[in-house]
């Protein structure tokens, strides 16, 4: 009888266990090539990626927004110097929009800033589940696996049993054809044995 691990025994036994994340072992990418990931693996593993993927695109998007900021720093440093003309009144408007646009990357930053910070545990907590439903599919191949071993063992332990038969009777056999053979040699002689033996 196959046992069936649930969700909280797997859970309880693996919390307090450091693992990698699994999508980049290759380890885990051996225990499940294509063929072997059911679709709850796959959309587990899917989960997976796409938050790595989210922090990833969410830390490349942060350092350009700083470097749009500190580009847009720079533009209002060079046109603070504001006199009273049409020059002057380019510059305000520059410095103006530039003041607007460093708020919004402001924001945006806080909110990406935010959201990164979130991930690490949504990431830990989509790899723990998607390591308990690898460690349950793993046991379930294993005792399936384990299954077939026994009916291959008992078979193999048959046919060793059937060989042994096998050779005693092939050995019988030899040993009869042997007297007979003797015994025909004895009776006949070797020149009528010849012609039997040439032409059976």
């Amino acid at each position: 009888m196959r046992k069936r691990y649930k969700d909280k025994d797997i859970n309880s036994k693996i919390k307090n266990v450091k693992v990698p994340i699994l999508t980049l072992d290759s380890r885990w990418h051996e225990l499940f090539p294509d063929e072997k990931k059911t679709r709850l693996i796959s959309e587990l593993e899917q989960k997976v990626n796409d938050l790595l993927k989210l922090q990833g695109k969410l830390v490349n998007d942060i350092k350009d927004m700083k470097k749009l900021k500190k580009t847009l720093l720079k533009e209002i440093v060079v046109n603070m110097d504001i006199k009273n003309d049409i020059v002057s009144r380019s510059k305000e408007k520059k410095l103006t929009q530039n003041k607007r646009l460093i708020n919004e990357l402001n924001e945006k930053i806080d909110t990406s800033s935010e959201q990164l910070s979130e991930l690490p545990y949504k990431i830990r907590e989509a790899n723990a589940e998607l390591l308990s439903e690898s460690i349950r599919n793993c046991y379930e191949r294993i005792h399936s696996n384990k299954e077939e071993l026994d009916k291959i063992s008992a078979w193999i332990m048959n046919t060793r049993e059937e060989l042994k038969v096998k050779i005693l009777m092939k050995h019988d056999m030899e040993a009869i054809n042997e007297k007979i053979y003797t015994y025909l040699h004895d009776i006949l002689g070797p020149e009528v044995i010849d012609m039997f033996d040439n032409n059976p």
